[in-house]
């Protein structure tokens, strides 16, 4: 867990502009993947991963807390995830 926190946490921080940090269900080798989109690009239409877990880093989501500070965001963002609702997607998407 630890280790796949740092490595979304590493890809979502190092999105340039604004974009998402994805944590998708690959149904072809039914194994979660870290994605990132640019932008409000989809993941499934881009990546054809269902989404598990999105972390928003367009600059709404953070700047009147973290100002552009995106990493103390990112890092903090895994504190407040519902992880009962991302193991209840990951579950349906399974199947």
């Amino acid at each position: 867990m630890e280790n796949m926190k740092k490595q979304l946490s590493a890809q979502t921080i190092a999105i340039q502009g604004s974009g998402w940090g994805w944590l998708g269900f690959d149904k072809s080798t039914g194994t979660i993947k870290i994605a990132t989109c640019a932008n409000q690009d989809p993941l499934q239409a881009t990546t054809g991963l269902i989404p598990i877990l999105g972390i928003d880093v367009w600059e709404h989501a953070y700047y009147l807390q973290y100002k552009n500070v995106r990493a103390d965001y990112v890092n903090a963002i895994f504190d407040i995830i519902n992880w009962k609702d991302v193991s209840e997607r990951f579950a349906k998407a399974s199947c």
